[in-house]
């Protein structure tokens, strides 16, 4: 008897794994199967690189005391990040209309096991458009290092689970799957204008600094920059605050997140 229970307790952790695995696999076999994914990863950064940085480099970046270009690059990095991520995971609200997150729910599985493997997932499928991003920026000749980029991409799965971890608690209220795919927009562009990936904030007052304060982008976004610009004369002109005060602000809030967000998702999937 007590090698049954034994034997059950150890097949637990395997279980929770296997559905996370299975999940994060979901995520990138959609990914694969849906190429314009890896298109809009390409439009979006040329978009607003050339287009707009090009505009706002040429009539307002004079006398910043660094390249424009270079901070708006590092700027999409992290905004096609996030938004990689929440619009992957806003497919909860899909799959649950496909009844697929109500079958998982059901399943003797964690919750958090399966919330965990869908932002896992979406960051998976995220961080393989940010290599659309990169090849952006090397055709618009925008001064980088291998070093640079391989540090982003170390940085990338942390950014990838703050944002899912936020999204979470958000799409615990949303029903429609055109409500979803309205918020990912809101939460894609407005923290892109207000949180620095675009415009510098450095003076920035009032409403708009409180909104740009309690937005986990901004932090995301200056933590990058902290690691991008380690060591150069453009640090303190760039970087907002302590890089050790971001990671203190960013580690409690997504677990936070995570754990309210997750609590919330699965009582609306049994309230069903």
């Amino acid at each position: 008897m007590s090698t049954v229970t034994t034997d059950k307790k150890k097949s637990r952790p395997a279980k929770e794994l296997n559905a996370m695995l299975t999940i994060i696999a979901r995520e990138v076999t959609l990914l694969i199967k849906n190429p314009m994914m890896f298109v809009i990863g390409l439009v979006m950064p040329f978009v607003f690189m050339w287009m707009l940085g090009g505009n706002l480099s040429q009539n307002m970046a004079e006398g910043l005391g660094y390249d424009y270009n270079q901070f708006m690059f590092v700027g999409m990095m992290v905004s096609m990040l996030f938004f990689g991520t929440t619009m992957s995971v806003a497919s909860l609200v899909q799959d649950r209309n496909n009844d697929f997150t109500q079958e998982m729910m059901v399943s003797p599985v964690s919750r958090y096991s399966i919330v965990a493997g869908k932002i896992v997932g979406s960051s998976v499928t995220a961080i393989l458009q940010l290599i659309s991003t990169v090849v952006v920026g090397l055709i618009m000749q925008i001064q980088m290092t291998v070093t640079q980029v391989l540090l982003m991409f170390a940085l990338a799965p942390l950014f990838c689970f703050v944002a899912g971890a936020t999204m979470i608690p958000i799409l615990a209220f949303i029903k429609s799957e055109k409500t979803a795919n309205l918020v990912v927009s809101i939460f894609g562009m407005v923290p892109m204008m207000i949180s620095g990936a675009i415009i510098p904030i450095g003076n920035t007052g009032g409403a708009l600094l409180v909104l740009n304060r309690i937005m986990p982008m901004t932090y995301c976004l200056d933590l990058a920059r902290a690691v991008w610009y380690a060591g150069t004369e453009q640090f303190s002109s760039v970087v907002m605050f302590n890089p050790a005060l971001v990671a203190a602000i960013l580690v409690p809030a997504t677990a936070l997140f995570l754990i309210v967000g997750t609590f919330l998702f699965a009582r609306a999937e049994q309230n069903k």
